[in-house]
């Protein structure tokens, strides 16, 4: 279990939330809850624990209120693996599509890539210790040991001597960084493999098969020989080294014990695959179709993946939708049932788009800031300024469609554009301050022509 996950109680989840997202305060309460109760479970005996199923929880709200966000900072909170998917991307077995398991499949890939880079970065230390070996051997090639008829053991002796005070040099230099620059050949793998496909009724997204897995070494390791700097080479052969000391059967096993036990889903969306009284009755038909091929997933079952059988009765599946034309009512009782917890995401106000500017660690502002700050451009909003972006974005939000804080991107965008496109080439640092005025200018017509601000705005 992540250390993080066993030291944060609902309160700092929350706190840590409020780092990255603006106001959504009941949503980001549910989820602190459902993460310590994660913990909370794993701390019972074996067999309450068996019992004590995840809370779900559906998050009802227009589209950039927070709800992908909010799913996305939790499990970077619990170092959980955590993949977002879709429903509208799935179809009902027997038509053309993906199928539900492969959001299970895809959840076991990204968790063994995680734990693969947790023990990479483990064994980095004694992985480049032996690095060092190889890179000095690469330099001064170790000699066979034949003793010629004419030649003395004293001689033998002595061109050792020779070889050891020149391979200690070296080693003293390369410890310096004084030979980064100098070439050495390294053999490098050749990852070209046969692949085939195979078609079955489970869709293909897992039959693409590496023949060289299949087979073993019946093709053969292809290298090749490249001639390669040797801060190049150090980065080839730590990958190489790190490989060898990760023991992988251990790193998948338990890859399968942290999806089982701290996996998040998160099913964006899923209003689109509810039912609607004025669609037509096909429609109707294929999205319960993908409700109750989604069902048993959510209520706990086995899913087989080329790591093995993995049961999905306690991964944490958090659905949202903006539930514009349907309600959470319109999906199938059973898959109601298994969503218990339900939280509706507040519109977001002028005053949110405020602090969404300027509060936030990632604030949009201070992203413009440091892209512009790579060009020697030094960015400066008055407070006015900022007050006038972010009465825009609710204005423009009011008038054509609500697209919640993304309203704020195109905005910016636009009154940032002359400013991004100028050419970065000048003397020194060059200040440019944005002031209410200025805002003002250059979204006043756009703002004011309602169809215009429709395709700009």
């Amino acid at each position: 279990m992540p250390e993080t996950e066993n030291n944060l109680t609902p309160r700092q989840i929350v706190a840590e939330l409020d780092k990255y997202i603006i106001g959504q305060d009941k949503a980001k309460k549910m989820v602190a809850i459902a993460l310590r109760n994660r913990w909370r479970r794993r701390m019972l005996p074996e067999d309450m624990r068996k019992e004590i199923m995840p809370n779900n929880i559906i998050m009802i709200g227009p589209t950039g209120v927070g709800k992908t966000e909010i799913a996305r900072r939790l499990a970077g909170l619990a170092e959980a693996p955590f993949i977002k998917v879709e429903a509208s991307k799935f179809t009902e077995v027997g038509y053309v599509g993906r199928d539900v398991e492969s959001i299970i499949r895809d959840l076991i890939d990204l968790a063994v890539n995680m734990i693969k880079e947790k023990r990479t970065r483990e064994v980095q230390g004694k992985a480049l210790a032996q690095v060092n070996e190889r890179i000095l051997d690469l330099l001064l090639p170790p000699q066979p040991m034949i003793v010629q008829s004419d030649q003395s053991v004293e001689g033998v002796n002595k061109t050792e001597e020779r070889r050891a005070k020149t391979r200690q040099k070296l080693a003293e230099q390369l410890a310096s960084g004084r030979l980064e620059e100098r070439f050495v050949e390294v053999d490098v793998p050749v990852e070209r493999y046969p692949m085939i496909e195979v078609f079955t009724p489970q869709g293909m997204e897992e039959m693409g098969v590496n023949l060289q897995e299949m087979f073993g070494g019946a093709f053969g390791s292809r290298t090749k020989k490249r001639k390669v700097t040797i801060a190049e080479a150090r980065t080839i052969l730590q990958q190489e080294e790190s490989r060898k000391l990760i023991d992988v059967d251990s790193a998948v096993k338990e890859a399968l014990a942290v999806v089982e036990e701290t996996g998040i889903v998160f099913i964006d969306e899923i209003d689109k695959i509810a039912g609607r009284g004025n669609q037509s009755e096909t429609i109707d038909v294929s999205r319960e179709g993908v409700q109750r091929d989604i069902l048993p997933i959510v209520e706990g079952s086995n899913v087989m993946t080329k790591y093995g059988m993995v049961k999905s009765d306690h991964i944490l599946f958090i659905a949202a939708g903006a539930f514009h034309s349907s309600k959470p009512s319109d999906l199938i009782p059973e898959l109601q049932g298994r969503f218990p917890i339900r939280v509706e995401l507040d519109s977001l106000t002028e005053n949110d788009f405020y602090r969404i500017l300027t509060e936030p660690k990632n604030a949009l502002l201070k992203q413009y800031q440091a892209l512009l700050q790579a060009d020697g451009i030094r960015l400066l909003f008055t407070e006015g300024a900022i007050r006038e972006v972010a009465a825009s974005a609710a204005q423009v939000n009011a008038k054509t469609e609500n697209i919640g804080a993304r309203r704020l991107h195109t905005i910016l965008s636009k009154l940032l554009e002359n400013i991004l496109f100028e050419d970065p080439h000048h003397d020194g640092v060059k200040t440019i301050r944005i002031t209410k005025e200025m805002v003002k200018k250059e979204l006043k017509d756009i703002i004011g022509d309602e169809d215009l601000s429709r395709y700009i705005l």
